[in-house]
């Protein structure tokens, strides 16, 4: 019987996961389906961009998998039961009921409303494509001077703000910051942070928690209120529970607690990546949410399980971050270095060269995507069937 392995997710983390799996085990024992509930790969670091207007092409899975052996099924997931090793799905076929051997757990996850009254109802998002067309559609049906308000000062606020006024000059943009704006930043990148938010005619309000939304205004936890067409919420992320409610043990978060392998600390033949994965990194602190963690756990999650199925030595993979990335529109962005412990180095690149480094990564990660088996090797590795600790078909 081949081994079977269940992929729950394609997006960065999920998506790079699988291709890297087909391209390393052999067909001839190893079975491998990813469940996906859109057909498409979206790109979430570019759905601010595609909100704004702009035109992306969205890959299809099944051409991305096109060749592979990859086996992909369009649902979604509704319940995971580690201990007799099962998904449960649902779908335009039916639902249904897939049995693994190995499970990648890489779902990802969705916007934070913190309990924030009218988030649900009137705020708006990018951190999904329905939403992003939601949000496209919203924004396309605003006049010259339309008032839009993005609410946190993380990466995908900065980006979200400088993204819209660059485009819509038409309209004015505002940024609410509980914080000070980019604080975490070096001084002269904190600069360039500014200037660009003056150039693009940004109005930031700094130490202003946003404790409700309405339909045409957002609640400041001062009291003070906030015109606001429309309000982009961007204030952080939250994983969908069912992690917590399969039995797997989860941080507070709800995140999936694993070892330095990406391997469930509770359930040992599940795995898990991206944001959904509670992993803590070489500086000792949990990973952030982002798409530079899903690539550093997806690429450790995925080297452990071909070691452990076909008896070679788990390598490791690096867990440190050297930089962020921030785009301020199409021609401007920030690249600021980071030492062990996160914090800002003096030396930043900045403007022109910055985009352009920002936009080569982002269309190499698309074309990552795109080409799940490039390189790949004449031979595939065969499985071993000596049993490891857990009892599972796995490496000698």
């Amino acid at each position: 019987m081949k081994h079977r392995i269940v992929v729950l997710g394609a997006g960065y983390a999920g998506a790079f996961a699988a291709g890297n799996l087909a391209r390393r085990l052999s067909p001839a024992d190893t079975e491998i389906t990813v469940v996906n509930a859109v057909p498409d790969f979206v790109e979430r670091m570019r759905l601010h961009q595609l909100a704004i207007g702009q035109d992306l092409a969205f890959r299809k899975l099944a051409d991305v998998f096109a060749g592979t052996g990859v086996r992909l099924r369009l649902a979604r997931v509704t319940d995971v039961d580690p201990e007799r090793g099962t998904v449960a799905v649902t779908g335009e076929d039916g639902d249904g009921k897939l049995v693994y051997d190995t499970l990648l757990y890489a779902l990802g996850s969705s916007v934070a409303d913190h309990g924030v009254p009218g988030v649900a109802e009137y705020a708006f998002d990018v951190t999904g494509r329905p939403s992003a067309l939601r949000l496209r559609e919203r924004l396309a049906g605003l006049s010259r001077g339309g008032t839009v308000l993005v609410v946190g000062e993380g990466l995908t606020g900065i980006e979200t703000a400088t993204e819209f006024a660059g485009s819509r000059p038409d309209l004015s943009v505002a940024l609410a910051a509980r914080g000070e704006l980019g604080a975490w930043l070096s001084p002269k990148a904190r600069r360039h942070l500014y200037q660009a938010f003056d150039r693009l005619g940004i109005t930031i309000h700094e130490h202003t928690g946003i404790e409700a939304v309405e339909p045409a205004r957002a609640i400041a936890a001062d009291g003070r209120s906030i015109l606001a067409d429309v309000t982009v919420w961007s204030a952080g992320f939250v994983v969908h529970p069912i992690a917590a409610a399969s039995g797997l043990e989860v941080a507070e978060t709800g995140q999936i607690v694993v070892d330095r392998t990406m391997r469930s600390v509770s359930h040992p033949d599940v795995y898990a990546a991206g944001d959904c994965a509670y992993a803590i990194g070489e500086n000792g602190r949990p990973l952030p949410m982002s798409c530079a963690s899903a690539g550093y756990t997806n690429m450790q999650a995925t080297a452990a399980i071909i070691a452990r199925l076909t008896g070679g030595k788990i390598p490791t993979t690096g867990l440190k971050y050297h930089g962020n990335h921030i785009s301020l529109g199409r021609r401007d962005a920030i690249f600021q270095m980071v030492d062990g412990d996160v914090r800002s180095k003096s030396w930043y690149l900045g403007g022109r060269t910055a985009a352009l480094l920002k936009s080569g990564v982002l269309k190499g990660s698309g074309w990552g995507i795109a080409h799940p088996t490039f390189g790949m090797p004449k031979r595939k590795r065969r499985l071993a069937t000596a049993p490891d600790q857990s009892g599972a078909r796995v490496a000698a």
